[in-house]
C-alpha cells in the first residue's frame, strides 16, 4: 500500500525517498522467485544404483545407515536433498539403471558393489561416481590407484580378496582337521573371482584342497550345492557378494545339513545361522560413503579424494551353530570375537 500511495502522490515525495520505496518494491516483489531459485540451487540429488531389498534384508540397515550419514551432514530428503533409487534384481539391469540416472544429470552416482560402479563408470564420466564396499577397485578397473584414483569414481573399498586367503587360514587353524574347502562365489562379480584365486593360492601351504564353486544367478545354486555335495567338501568359504548374501539362508541351511565349518565375510550369513565371520563392517562404510558425498556436493572432485579402506574386521561366532554341527570354537577366537551368539 505504500508503495502505491508513493507512486500516486509523487508530490509529497523526495526523489531520494521515492528512490528507496522503488526500489523497496522491486526487491518484495522479486522475493519469492529469488527464494525459489535459492532453495533449487541447494536441492542436491543423488542416484543410487544397486541391489533390490526386502523389509528382512540385513542391507536395509546398511540403506538406514547411508540415509543417515548424509542427515548428520546436513543433507536431508525433502529439503535439501532427492535420492533417485534404482535398484535391480540382477545385475543385468544395472546397466539401462545407469543410463536413467545419467539422463536425470543426478549430481552424485553411489553404488554398492562392483557391477553396479562398473557400469555408472561405462555410463558417464562426467558424473561423479562413490562407491562403497567394492572388493577390489583397482583390479577391476574403477580406478587408476588407491590414493589418486583419477577420473570420476572414488569411495571404500572392503579388501575382501587380499583377506580371503586370511579367512581360510582362520578357518585351518580353527579346524585343523579340514582337508577339503569349497569356495562359493560369484563369477560375474571380478572381486569374487579375484577373492577366489587369492584363496586357491594359499591352499597348499595350509594342506587343502580347494574346490572352486562359481555361480551367477539363482539358478545355480542348486547345481552348487550338488557339486560340493559330490565332492565332498568338508568345509566351506563364501565369497562377499549382493546375489549371494541374498540368498544366505540358502546358503546356510546347505552347509548345516551337510555339516560343513563355515567361514564367510559378512556378519549377515552369521546371524542366520552360519558359524564364524570375518570382515569390516558394511553398515560403517555405508555410513561414511556420506562423508564423500558431501565433499563432492562441496566442490571436491573424485580424482582428488584417495580410497579409503577399513582399519578394523570383526569376527562373529555363531556358538548355537556350533553346537549343532557338534564342533569346539576354540576360547582364543571367542575372545577375538566382537560378538558371539549363543
Amino acid at each position: 500500500m505504500c508503495a502505491t500511495m508513493i507512486a500516486t502522490n509523487e508530490e509529497f515525495v523526495t526523489p531520494s525517498i521515492k528512490w528507496l520505496a522503488s526500489a523497496m518494491l522491486a526487491l518484495l516483489l522479486a522475493a519469492p522467485f529469488a527464494a525459489e531459485a535459492q532453495a533449487t540451487a541447494k536441492m542436491s540429488r543423488i542416484g543410487f544404483l544397486g541391489p533390490s531389498v526386502s523389509g528382512d534384508d540385513p542391507r536395509v540397515e546398511n540403506l538406514r545407515q547411508f540415509r543417515e550419514g548424509l542427515r548428520e551432514l546436513g543433507h536431508v530428503e525433502g529439503k535439501n536433498l532427492a535420492i533417485e533409487w534404482r535398484l535391480a534384481a540382477s545385475y543385468e539391469l544395472y546397466p539401462a539403471l545407469a543410463a536413467e540416472l545419467v539422463r536425470l544429470n543426478v549430481d552424485v552416482i553411489v553404488t554398492p558393489n562392483t557391477p553396479a560402479a562398473l557400469a555408472a563408470k561405462r555410463a558417464t564420466t562426467a558424473i561423479p561416481i562413490v562407491f562403497t564396499s567394492i572388493a577390489d577397485p583397482v583390479g577391476s578397473g574403477l580406478v587408476a590407484s588407491l590414493p589418486r584414483p583419477g577420473g570420476n569414481l572414488t569411495g571404500l573399498s572392503n579388501l575382501l580378496p587380499d583377506m580371503s586367503a586370511k579367512r581360510l587360514q582362520l578357518l585351518k587353524e580353527t579346524f585343523p582337521k579340514i582337508a577339503r574347502v569349497a569356495v562359493l562365489f560369484n563369477a560375474s562379480n571380478s572381486g569374487n573371482v579375484r577373492g577366489a584365486s587369492e584363496v586357491q593360492g594359499a591352499a597348499p601351504a595350509l594342506r587343502v584342497q580347494l574346490q572352486r564353486v562359481d555361480v551367477r544367478g539363482p539358478e545355480d545354486l542348486g547345481r552348487a550345492f550338488d557339486d560340493m555335495a559330490r565332492a565332498r567338501a568338508d568345509a566351506l568359504i563364501v565369497l562377499q557378494d549382493a546375489f549371494l548374501l541374498s540368498h544366505r539362508r540358502q546358503i546356510v541351511d546347505f552347509a548345516v545339513g551337510r555339516r560343513l565349518p563355515m567361514i564367510f565375510d559378512a556378519r549377515e550369513f552369521v546371524d542366520v545361522g552360519g558359524l564364524i565371520s570375518y570382515g569390516p563392517s558394511r553398515s560403517e562404510q555405508f555410513r561414511r560413503v556420506s562423508w564423500y558425498i558431501d565433499k563432492i556436493l562441496k566442490g571436491a572432485k573424485p580424482a582428488d579424494l584417495p580410497v579409503e579402506l577399513p582399519t578394523k574386521f570383526e569376527p562373529f561366532v555363531n556358538l548355537k551353530t556350533a553346537k549343532t554341527l557338534g564342533l569346539t570354537v576354540p576360547r582364543s577366537l571367542l575372545l577375538r570375537a566382537d560378538e558371539v551368539i549363543e
